[in-house]
């Protein structure tokens, strides 16, 4: 009972969409309408700037982090518990039901979320991360090869128990797929490169 309470919890916590509230308090904008119309921390960045950039990220990664230490009080430690809260914060930024369920991409919340679960296999694959966007300058290129690369990490790591190698093969699942659009714009050379500034009119 505890553990479906903190599963749900966690899908609610998912869904706040600290993105949009932030560019609206911010800036006056919805990021829905701006740039690549996501509510996550780089959509936030280009279209009302770093600092809003910077508070989207630290907000989304903190509700990650909190639904998971939830599910641990709750459940008294439950692996399988905390796994499930893991992947329900994920679905609940990236498929939020007071959006229609259109969020994030849930990198940003799989952060908070997998470094409270995992912490060090998700630091391997933090690290693959900044190489990555520091030789490409492709944040999305670097979020889609931490993913994938993060249930490896885990068994190599960790050799955890099943819940564990569930949740990062569904988080990985969930964050490439919704780089989906992100990946044929690689192929075709039209991915727009990082910059730590908003984007001019």
């Amino acid at each position: 009972m505890m553990g479906a309470l903190a599963a749900l919890i966690a899908y609610l916590l998912g869904g706040i969409p600290f993105g949009l509230l932030i560019g609206k308090f911010m800036a006056g904008t919805d990021v829905r309408n701006e740039g690549s119309g996501n509510i996550g921390a780089t959509n936030v960045l280009r279209t009302a700037g770093p600092l809003a950039g910077i508070l989207t990220l630290l907000l989304d990664a903190a509700k990650g982090l909190l639904a998971v230490w939830l599910a641990d009080r709750l459940t008294g430690g439950s692996t399988l518990w905390m796994s499930a809260a893991a992947l329900a914060v994920l679905l609940g930024h990236a498929f939020p039901a007071w959006l229609n369920f259109k969020g994030g991409k849930a990198v940003a919340t799989c952060l908070g979320a997998l470094g409270y679960l995992t912490p060090l296999p998700l630091l391997a694959v933090v690290l693959i991360f900044v190489l990555v966007v520091a030789w490409t300058r492709y944040l999305s290129l670097g979020s889609i090869l931490a993913a994938a690369l993060y249930p490896l990490a885990c068994w190599m790591i960790l050799h955890p128990a099943w819940p564990i190698i569930v949740c990062a093969l569904g988080s990985a699942t969930l964050i490439v797929t919704r780089h989906s659009g992100n990946i044929a714009r690689i192929r075709a050379g039209e991915e727009r490169v990082f910059r730590f500034q908003r984007d001019r009119a």
